[in-house]
């Protein structure tokens, strides 16, 4: 029998493109010295290893939509209602989870956290491929998290991992970490992108026709991205990514990706002695606004996937020290700031060029929507007049490029959880007024910037 002709590749090891020949630089991500040379060829090993399992080979049987039936599968229960919220109630039995994050944010604190509970109530296997299980037992004994129900195994290779799901028949698998598992079919070193694309597949079609829920953790990279090719988040059905702001306990958990419930959803953890808790009031943390009010301080009420969440945003501006004003943002979008600048100088006279203008969001959140704009706006005025705007102020709404303010969605949702906390005012945009009185709030429905800026000469 003829052997089957060894394909050559040369493939990125930043986003995992293939190319014909070696270049200097990846014309995909455009990442320089990138490529390395790759023998692509059928995996003997891998097949073999499908073929043990029994989901290798087999012809998909054809059928009508409406012939499926289309049973609700009862989700599990992490044992933490802020990592149920960000999965969209639980875990699905027959997916695969990716979590990401820095070097040390607490992702393999997190999971130990959840294996533990899960393991009181169900089978639950977690595979160390960084760590030895004596490290594993001593972290879980300073945790005081409860190790009987909990079976723990020390692997790399891919295959030896699938024999002990097949053996021991877990609901929930962890494998820690994505880039040091291996195949034995392939000529590449562990981390490499054949290796993680070829056992991140691996280990989802198993997931798929063993109907267990496997979580994969993945590293990040220098520039923050994570480790491994593009198409990893693509084979997988939730990823998450687990924040951790600089000089801060807290730890913020986003999805970025979920077939099974709502993308962009944010869970809220604290890091203790006893390893993660949950924070119950997000918006407790993220408003943490000091006693005495300064200019360049206020609240905006953002919309985290299925939640309201309060924010301070403060702004800074000052006189240009030398050189060109610079616009700097943190936690939310720079061009966008230096867009709405120029808003502020085409439709309300206001020019900001000789100033350097500073923007954060307080607490390390990051915001993604555009409900932020005029309060940003207004933050930046704040500092720049030197005046201190009202503590008790809500601001939310869309700036457009021609001076409008355009509704946001769950307008009035917003304004419930802002008049739970105490707050009297609000200037949102007049499509978003609500049609009946919200507690005790005084509700300013504005349809352009000029307007608003009225309406906080007023207060």
């Amino acid at each position: 029998m003829a052997k089957s002709k060894v394909k050559t590749a040369y493939v990125c090891q930043e986003c995992g493109a293939e190319h014909a020949k070696w270049q200097g630089q990846c014309h995909t991500c455009g990442a320089w010295n990138s490529l390395s040379q790759v023998n692509i060829s059928p995996i003997a090993g891998a097949t073999g290893a499908h073929n043990a399992l029994g989901f290798a080979g087999a012809t998909a049987e054809i059928k009508k939509l409406a012939e499926v039936e289309a049973l609700q599968t009862p989700r599990i229960g992490s044992g933490f209602a802020e990592l149920d919220r960000v999965l969209g109630g639980g875990f699905v039995p027959g997916s695969v989870v990716l979590i990401g994050g820095d070097p040390g944010a607490g992702k393999s604190t997190l999971l130990l956290q959840a294996c533990t509970k899960l393991a009181t109530k169900q089978g639950v296997l977690y595979v160390t491929g960084e760590e030895s299980l004596q490290q594993l037992a001593l972290r879980a004994q300073r945790l005081k998290l409860p190790m009987d129900g909990l079976s723990v195994a020390a692997e790399t290779r891919a295959e030896v991992i699938a024999g002990h799901i097949a053996e021991q028949r877990p609901q929930v698998v962890v494998l820690d970490s994505v880039q040091v598992l291996q195949m034995d079919g392939i000529d590449s070193t562990p981390g490499s992108v054949t290796q993680v694309r070829e056992t991140a597949a691996f280990f989802t079609r198993l997931a798929k026709q063993q109907d267990v829920v496997i979580i994969l953790v993945g590293h990040i990279t220098k520039e923050g991205g994570l480790a491994g090719p593009k198409v990893l988040e693509h084979m997988i059905d939730c990823f998450m990514m687990l924040d951790s702001p600089a000089g801060s306990r807290y730890r913020t958990l986003r999805g970025h990706k979920n077939r099974f419930g709502a993308v962009n959803e944010l869970g809220v953890f604290a890091m203790t002695d006893l390893g993660m808790k949950e924070v119950a009031n997000p918006s407790a943390i993220f408003l943490q606004r000091g006693e005495v009010d300064s200019p360049g301080s206020i609240a905006t009420v953002t919309w985290e996937g299925t939640r309201p969440l309060l924010v301070e945003l403060q702004a800074l501006v000052d006189d240009v020290a030398g050189g060109h004003p610079k616009r700097v943002a943190v936690g939310l979008d720079q061009q966008r700031l230096a867009m709405h600048l120029a808003v502020l100088h085409r439709h309300c006279g206001i020019t900001l060029g000789d100033q350097d203008v500073f923007a954060n969001a307080v607490g390390g959140v990051r915001i993604n929507e555009t409900g932020a704009d005029l309060a940003v706006l207004l933050a930046v005025l704040g500092s720049f007049r030197d005046r201190v705007l009202p503590r008790e102020l809500i601001v939310f709404g869309e700036l457009g490029l021609t001076g409008e303010l355009r509704p946001v969605a769950n307008g009035q949702e917003r304004l419930r959880e802002a008049s739970k906390h105490g707050f009297k005012h609000a200037i949102v945009p007049f499509a978003n007024r609500p049609k009946e009185r919200i507690g005790n709030m005084t509700i300013h429905g504005v349809k352009t910037l000029a307007a608003a800026l009225e309406v906080v000469s007023t207060l």
